[in-house]
């Protein structure tokens, strides 16, 4: 139990490369939650590989994170995108200790705007592409891989213009608590996190810049990326090695109060 707790201390505190050696995978990586939870990884000693469909922000990241950072163009709703992804991990690692889901999308529309194009791009990437980019992984899959889908706060937070996205997002969270079942036969483990409102570009994109989205967040204050990206890193550590099926609310106690 020390040790475990130890452990956790370290993760949280950045103070050791708790993931030194491990092969990661992170898609929607070029920027926000993604970026920030890639420079943490490579920062805590891990190879990380970076998916994302914008080939020029794509390489800033590659660039900033450094030599441990590959970048490989993809659009997760796409088969032959995560094909091609995983055909690079596979001839140049050869396995992937960690990935992260986190490629997601959101097209702001109330009930009665909503149109069909908006529906098949949401569900496309949020739960269509989240579920074949964890089936196409498993075959590289170490044993006792760490798989880490991110959720969000509308789940039980309801955000209005928000419904197909906290909808697709409420698929995402069922869908792991089913495949924890799997973790026994499977050899890994499965967590969610479901940030509250995040200071991200997509954030922004959907709620605009004169959000009042703090007021709703009993800290007072939107998330940063590096703090979301601080629980993935303890997720994707030995440390979390007995945390399988959990949600994370990581929201300043949005969802919670």
């Amino acid at each position: 139990m020390t040790d475990v707790l130890a452990g956790q201390t370290e993760v949280l505190a950045g103070r050791s490369e708790v993931l030194a050696g491990k092969v990661a995978v992170v898609t929607g990586a070029n920027s926000g939650i993604g970026l920030a939870i890639a420079k943490r990884f490579a920062a805590e000693g891990a190879r990380v590989f970076l998916a994302g469909r914008r080939q020029e922000s794509l390489d800033a990241a590659v660039a900033e994170i450094g030599p441990a950072a590959r970048g490989v163009r993809a659009d997760v709703s796409v088969q032959a995108d995560l094909d091609r992804l995983y055909s690079v991990v596979r001839e140049e690692a050869g396995r992937i200790d960690v990935l992260v889901a986190n490629a997601g999308s959101a097209i702001p529309q109330r009930l009665g705007e909503i149109t069909e194009e908006a529906i098949d791009a949401t569900l496309g990437t949020n739960l269509k592409g989240t579920i074949f980019t964890v089936q196409k992984a498993l075959p590289l899959l170490s044993e006792g891989a760490s798989i880490v889908v991110i959720g969000s706060t509308t789940t039980l937070v309801p955000a209005p213009g928000l419904e197909i996205y906290g909808a697709s997002k409420a698929a995402l969270r069922n869908l792991v608590r089913s495949w924890a079942l799997s973790a026994q036969e499977r050899k890994f483990r499965v967590n969610a996190i479901s940030p509250g409102p995040t200071e991200t570009p997509g954030l922004i994109g959907a709620a605009g810049p004169d959000h009042q989205l703090a007021s709703q967040v009993p800290l007072g204050r939107i998330g940063r990326p590096d703090e979301i990206a601080s629980v993935a890193t303890f997720l994707a550590s030995d440390a979390a090695g007995f945390v399988n099926g959990a949600d994370w609310f990581v929201d300043g106690g949005q969802a919670q109060v």
